[in-house]
């Protein structure tokens, strides 16, 4: 096995892997290697916005992991796509871009992450951004993320006509100075096509020579000596390789894999371990533990004027409407099917928004392998998600194997607390269904019709329906020490010297939207720290 030094060694070149190689890179005396398990982003599918319904099942991009059956989901097993490619989930994610609420970073400093309040990580989010709004960009980040309205299906201003009648209010942009409300959703696209962390990133970094990126490498674990991260073994082309850190590695490889990584390189819970034939390294129960999700329940309507589905629901309709990204980069395969969403209140006592909305101008059917389906006749849905839930699941290896994929255990559910959001949540989307705006443009609603069930039915209906939105974290979280957490608020893994996670995993909880956003910003701040202790 040959054996090379790199000052900083990154797993995983995903959402947050892709800004620490950059910024990490950019003192030439740094040597920099990045390690990912996939392969090319280079994929017309990747690029095309609304091409992710291609990507969402594609095994060659995708780890595309099943989960245990989950007890607060009437025992269903559920499809978690995580990418495996340059650029992560990035590369495959609906590119939603929210940076949360305020109060979800607060509460991660209340949960012992110090300086990761409000005030400071809203800074960094306006350092990395570049707003756009047709000819005007504000900020000079690198991250774009863009006003695609004007590319919308005309549908949705029936959306925003019933937010108005919900007493919510059409915000312009939930990343500025709105906090709640419904709006277009910003995305993070660019001149019609997909901007992951690895086009805003990794791309510009790689014309350094002091940065080295290898594709298509399985990491089998860590190289641990005297307490001390000081490699790492992955395979590649057919050989094992053994790379050494002189300052630091960086475990990036995602909510699920991150975890995996630790506890079979010896550090994680020690009856886990031990029931592997795994050596313990360093004893730290909470490895894995703390999983936390978005879970949303869509119900559908057949619409009575046009939607996206009388284009892309038949087969001639796709094909001109290939035709006209190719030609021109616009049209409905340029603008993510995302289109209205935003944060509201499930009820009049709720302190601060606890539900995301989605609107959109098409209905779909997504098979448990993933594949999606549009219908051929005109439909939209109107989705709703528990924004801040409290219930918590965990990853566990399932071998001492690196190639046996982990146990994931959502553990959905599971508290009372939780269970009333939804009840809320449901209620909140019944009446939506019912105001004035969208009852003129129902044909009929598709079954299940929640329009008469009460709150047991309500709360059966999301646990027999509601799916993950792909937003795994905190399975490596920040905290106060050991017995709370993974992480102390440097990201750095307790008991342990020159290892550190940084990657969703790492947050304290959720954040109330979508998570590529705050997975970025993490990174960015992650990359500061770094090259402060250094």
């Amino acid at each position: 096995m040959n054996e090379v030094r790199f000052d900083y060694i990154i797993i995983g070149a995903g959402s947050a892997g892709c800004v620490l190689a950059n910024k990490l890179s950019e003192n030439p005396r740094h040597k920099v290697l990045l390690i990912e398990a996939g392969g090319s982003d280079a994929r017309f599918w990747i690029k095309v916005p609304l091409g992710y319904a291609k990507t969402f099942a594609d095994r060659a991009v995708n780890w595309g992991y099943t989960t245990e059956p989950d007890p607060g989901l009437n025992g269903r097993k559920a499809y978690w796509p995580r990418g495996r490619v340059i650029g992560g989930s990035s590369s495959i994610n609906a590119m939603a871009y929210l940076r949360g609420l305020p109060h979800d970073f607060d509460d991660w400093e209340r949960a012992g992450a110090t300086g990761w309040n409000w005030d400071v990580v809203r800074k960094s989010y306006e350092a990395l951004e570049c707003q756009v709004e047709g000819a005007i960009e504000k900020g000079s980040g690198p991250l774009v993320v863009s006003d695609v309205s004007a590319g919308m299906h005309p549908f949705v201003l029936n959306f925003l006509d019933a937010a108005r009648e919900m007493g919510w209010p059409v915000a312009r942009n939930l990343n500025g100075e709105d906090a709640e409300g419904l709006m277009r959703m910003r995305s993070t696209v660019r001149n019609g096509r997909r901007w992951s962390a690895a086009d805003a990133f990794l791309r510009p970094a790689m014309k350094r020579s002091n940065l080295r990126v290898i594709s298509r490498a399985f990491v089998d674990r860590l190289i641990v000596e005297n307490e001390r991260a000081a490699g790492v073994q992955f395979r590649s082309g057919g050989a094992q390789h053994l790379v050494r850190a002189n300052k630091e590695v960086i475990l990036s490889a995602g909510a699920i894999n991150s975890p995996q990584i630790l506890q079979l390189s010896g550090i994680g819970p020690v009856a886990l371990l031990e029931a592997h034939g795994i050596e313990v390294l360093n004893e730290l129960p909470e490895v894995g533990k703390g999983l936390q999700d978005h879970l949303a329940v869509s119900q559908y309507y057949r619409a009575n004027e046009p939607t996206l589905n009388n284009t892309l629901g038949t087969g001639l309709g796709r094909i001109l409407a290939g035709l006209r990204y190719i030609l021109t980069r616009n049209g409905p395969l340029s603008i993510p099917v995302n289109q209205i969403s935003g944060y509201v209140r499930s009820s009049p006592v709720s302190e601060v928004p606890d539900v995301q909305v989605y609107c959109n101008p098409m209905s779909y059917i997504t098979h448990t392998s993933g594949a999606v389906a549009v219908d051929p006749a005109p439909g939209f849905l109107l989705c709703v998600q528990p924004s801040r839930p409290t219930s918590r699941g965990q990853v566990t290896i399932a071998s001492a194997n690196p190639a046996d994929p982990p146990l994931i255990q959502p553990n959905s559910l599971a508290t009372s607390e939780d269970c009333e959001t939804v009840i809320n949540a449901s209620r909140l989307l019944k009446k939506l269904a019912q105001t004035k705006a969208i009852r003129a443009v129902t044909e009929a609603p598709l079954q299940p019709d929640i329009a008469t069930m009460d709150d047991a039915a309500l709360l059966e209906n999301f646990r027999s329906r509601a799916g993950t939105v792909f937003h795994p974290s905190c399975t490596c979280r920040m905290g106060h020490d050991a017995s709370d957490s993974v992480l102390d608020a440097r990201l750095r893994v307790h008991g342990m010297k020159g290892l550190r996670v940084v990657d969703a995993s790492a947050f304290p909880n959720v954040t109330s939207g979508n998570t590529n956003g705050p997975t970025i910003m993490l990174a960015a701040r992650a990359a500061e720290l770094i090259l402060q202790d250094a």
